[in-house]
């Protein structure tokens, strides 16, 4: 057993060089995304123009207001306008076209309705009308086997469809020719919003549609609905890559919506088939644009543009009724004032590096030797999740690191992504874990003397500052009441050293900071050299464990704390299931529960600010241009910093210590968001450990402050006995 742990402890040096040539060859991998992500830098403001075409429906002259907000929306720096695919409502609301059911058109007629047959009558407003939306109107409803008709009232042409106008206004058609017709001559560019609701699909149809866009110069499709053009029919008759053929046989990419409760069926796929040649696009709901301030506006664009790598905007703007205005209102004039002029969200975005222009994929390539570097980062990855099981059970360290390698193998054949995925949470996990434990370890060394596990369960004990000496007898009965005694050990165990001074606590303290930090953010090299894929960075594929990211560093710290570092594993976990359960202890566990659930909630892109949170944060937005995770710079880092000058003195702070794991953790987990660009990322973690270590060290400064006023009053209540 001797020998087999000393082969343990001789295999941690081999893992800890593994761990670091994985993190070297994981660099040349960062570097690549580090280029790809400055390949795109404008970005595209886009108008829904259907919601122009509905305020305009509202007002006394609709063609005359609709002209008047596309010259608004151009000088405002709006380059492109959205269009969707067609219903007759639409036609109805542009006043291109009127409907009517049977008895409608008796009344029209001046008839007395005759109940018959279900039918829908369509009126077109002129000649012109008819010309380019009647033969879109015929094939469309042709295509559902409904028989169309002519038809004409008081000399106006017209069409008789054979359907209930409740069905007839629900069938979708091509984006309206004279829409687009508008637009472009506008000066607009066009972002078609197509859907897979013109079924079934036809490659001819769809070819003919792509040729129509493309005469308009359109280079990018974003999608209607819950899924892409071609999907349903894509297993009886691979319509996606049909599809996808044709986009990419006309230069036309795709936009992912931020956001979406649940991605938009097959556009993963097709996003595949086209090379990923996508651009992220970010909405601004009907509610928000209503009420939104050109502040707000601004703040959230760059946030969007600089943190998420965002290239599109995407403004709504619909009417809605107004009994304080007496009318309908509209926030298109409010939107146009928020993006024009030298303090306009478009010239900040601008000055921030993202003109305006139009949005384009990131272009990115995959040389010969990253597939070799990512199997060397893949080793790297195992290495160190191996030194982390050795860190609670020593002679687990070569199973560990030989089933690792075992299983990677296999799974890198059953799926590569979950492979990737896998290792890249475990060395997330494992980095920040280790880097804790050595700082505990060094304190102890520090305090206690050295201490060495030998077969995981009792130790040997030297001091040679007389901190700490002799061996604990299990027989022995604890001395002290706190509460904290109850949990740690089971023998005599110091609770307060004397041999360091405070200025070589600091010292120490900082040292420790340091190189905790620096072994914490070993695991942020295999988070991007094994998700290096565009897929991450244009969030179709999500890097899922990251909740696990957030609280298992915690809990692997506790658990060393309180079971590792006492006499022995068992006994200390003896001790804590002979814990006498009372209320205060029910009450400390509901407590952290509703802890634990307030900082879950905060974590990953779900969390919810106050008010006062987003004042500071904006303004740490604008004074350091990248705002630094509030939990690390204000809570986790300084209170490490705090821990580490006291633990060095009292044991009870290595509660601090515990704490301080989530600033750790956090370094790693910002690098988890691959949206973000790496220089951001990269400058969020040195800025929340500079703000951190300068905060930790005013309150390093207080405390020793209050310990001497502490002392000099305990002085003062010291009575000299008379002689």
């Amino acid at each position: 057993m001797l020998q087999w742990q000393q082969w343990n402890r001789k295999l941690k040096v081999v893992l800890w060089a593994l761990t670091l040539i994985g993190v070297i060859a994981a660099l040349p991998l960062g570097a690549l995304r580090w280029q790809m992500e400055s390949t795109s830098k404008q970005v595209e403001y886009v108008m829904d123009y259907k919601d122009i075409v509905l305020v305009a429906s509202y007002q006394n002259d609709p063609a005359a207001f609709l002209d008047q907000q596309l010259d608004r929306m151009k000088a405002a720096g709006v380059t492109t306008m959205a269009v969707f695919e067609s219903t007759l409502d639409e036609f109805v609301m542009a006043k291109h076209i009127n409907i009517y059911n049977r008895g409608q058109l008796a009344l029209l007629e001046g008839k007395a309705p005759v109940p018959g047959r279900n039918e829908t009558y369509v009126l077109f407003a002129g000649t012109e009308e008819q010309e380019k939306l009647g033969p879109l109107i015929e094939k469309a409803f042709e295509r559902k086997d409904i028989t169309v008709e002519p038809w004409s009232y008081d000399g106006r042409p017209g069409l008789k469809l054979n359907t209930p106008i409740e069905n007839a206004t629900l069938v979708s058609m091509n984006p309206d020719p004279m829409a687009l017709e508008k637009i472009n001559a506008a000066g607009f560019r066009i972002l078609p919003r197509l859907s897979d609701r013109i079924r079934p699909y036809n490659q001819e149809a769809a070819g003919e549609l792509v040729a129509q866009l493309k005469q308009y110069n359109v280079d990018r499709i974003l999608f209607d609905g819950d899924a892409v053009k071609g999907f349903n029919d894509n297993a009886d008759m691979n319509s996606l890559y049909g599809f996808a053929e044709l986009l990419k046989n006309n230069h036309i990419g795709l936009a992912a919506i931020e956001g979406l409760k649940s991605p938009q069926q097959g556009f993963n796929t097709l996003s595949y088939l086209t090379d990923y040649d996508v651009v992220r696009l970010h909405s601004i709901p009907t509610g928000l644009a209503a009420t939104i301030t050109p502040e707000t506006l601004t703040d959230r664009f760059l946030l969007a543009a600089k943190d998420r790598n965002i290239r599109m905007f995407y403004l709504n703007a619909a009417p809605s009724r107004s009994f304080d205005k007496g009318g309908i209102s509209d926030p298109l004039e409010k939107l146009a004032d928020a993006l024009s002029g030298p303090d306009g969200t478009i010239q900040k975005l601008a000055d921030f590096g993202f003109p305006s222009g139009n949005a384009e994929a990131f272009s990115f390539d995959t040389p010969g030797w990253a597939k070799a570097a990512k199997a060397i980062v893949c080793l790297g990855a195992v290495s160190i999740i191996a030194l982390l099981i050795g860190a609670f059970a020593s002679w687990l360290t070569i199973p560990a690191f030989v089933l690792g390698l075992i299983g990677s193998a296999g799974l890198y054949v059953l799926s590569a992504s979950t492979l990737e995925q896998g290792l890249a949470l475990g060395a997330a996990i494992s980095a920040p874990s280790l880097a804790l434990i050595w700082a505990m370890n060094v304190v102890r060394r520090r305090t206690e003397g050295n201490r060495r596990a030998v077969s995981g369960s009792d130790w040997n004990h030297t001091s040679p500052t007389g901190a700490y000496s002799g061996a604990v007898r299990a027989g022995d009965a604890p001395r002290w009441g706190s509460l904290l005694g109850d949990i740690f050990a089971i023998g005599r165990i110091k609770w307060i050293f004397n041999g360091l001074t405070a200025s070589q606590r600091f010292g120490n303290a900082v040292v420790l900071f340091i190189v905790t930090s620096l072994i914490s953010l070993l695991g942020v090299p295999f988070v991007f050299g094994l998700l290096n894929n565009i897929k991450y960075s244009l969030v179709l594929q999500q890097f899922r464990g990251v909740s696990l990211l957030h609280i298992a560093p915690i809990g692997l710290v506790a658990l060393y704390v309180f079971l590792y570092t006492g006499t022995s594993v068992l006994a200390n976990l003896r001790r804590l299931l002979s814990i006498q359960i009372t209320v205060f202890w029910i009450a400390v566990v509901g407590i952290l529960g509703i802890v634990g659930l307030y900082y879950l909630s905060r974590t990953g892109n779900a969390g919810h600010a106050s008010s006062l949170e987003m004042l500071m944060r904006n303004t740490l937005e604008t004074t350091f241009g990248v705002r630094p995770r509030s939990k690390e710079f204000l809570l986790a880092h300084p209170l490490l910093l705090l821990g580490l000058f006291l633990a060095l003195r009292y044991r009870a702070a290595w509660v601090l210590i515990i704490v301080g794991s989530i600033g750790q953790l956090s370094m790693v987990d910002t690098f988890a968001h691959i949206h973000t660009p790496m220089h951001i990322s990269l400058i969020r973690d040195l800025l929340g450990l500079g703000l951190g270590a300068i905060i930790g060290c005013v309150l390093i400064a207080v405390w020793q402050i209050g310990e001497g006023v502490w002392h000099r009053w305990l002085r003062t209540r010291i009575v000299p006995s008379a002689e």
